[in-house]
């Protein structure tokens, strides 16, 4: 056994020494086309976030908040989904090494307090938008959450990019 598998986890020696595993390894084609898809799921879920938050955080009184939520929320929610689809798989391929990777703890950290902030912007600022009414301009905290948002996605998009150099 490999060094690194004899002292991971069994969970991850078994999910990365599984078939699926090693066809993503040793497939010429498969683990590109993942990783290709995984690259285009992130491309829609950032691109569509980015467009709204920018759009948040830039916006006068009268954005029609409701409106950008409707066309770009289903965007991102099929970005995310092909996106941790298609990352679930990359992981399969080396769980061990990634585990152990800072870079890539880092990554998942940083997503996971993402979707926490979008979470947070439908159940808070969202919410009491709607309840008070486009009337009021855009408050604060829904700036503020785009902001965040905006930065914790692109920092996932970094950290992604940099795994394969540490």
């Amino acid at each position: 056994m490999e060094h690194g598998l004899a002292e991971a986890p069994a969970w991850l020696v078994a999910l990365e020494t599984s078939g699926l595993g090693h066809a993503l390894r040793s497939s010429l084609w498969l683990y590109p086309v993942v990783e290709t898809l995984h690259i285009i799921g992130f491309a829609l879920l950032v691109g569509a976030i980015v467009a709204f938050d920018l759009r948040l955080v830039t916006a006068d009184g009268d954005f029609d908040v409701e409106r950008w939520v409707r066309r770009l929320i289903p965007v991102a929610a099929t970005g995310l989904i092909l996106a941790m689809a298609m990352g679930s798989l990359l992981f399969t391929s080396e769980a061990t090494a990634f585990a152990r990777n800072p870079v890539f703890l880092a990554k998942m950290t940083l997503l996971v307090l993402a979707l926490l902030n979008v979470v947070w912007f439908h159940l808070g600022p969202l919410r009491l938008r709607r309840a008070i009414g486009p009337s009021v301009g855009i408050p604060a905290a829904m700036r503020a959450s785009a902001a965040l948002s905006m930065a914790g996605w692109l920092a996932v998009l970094v950290c992604g990019r940099l795994i394969a150099y540490v």
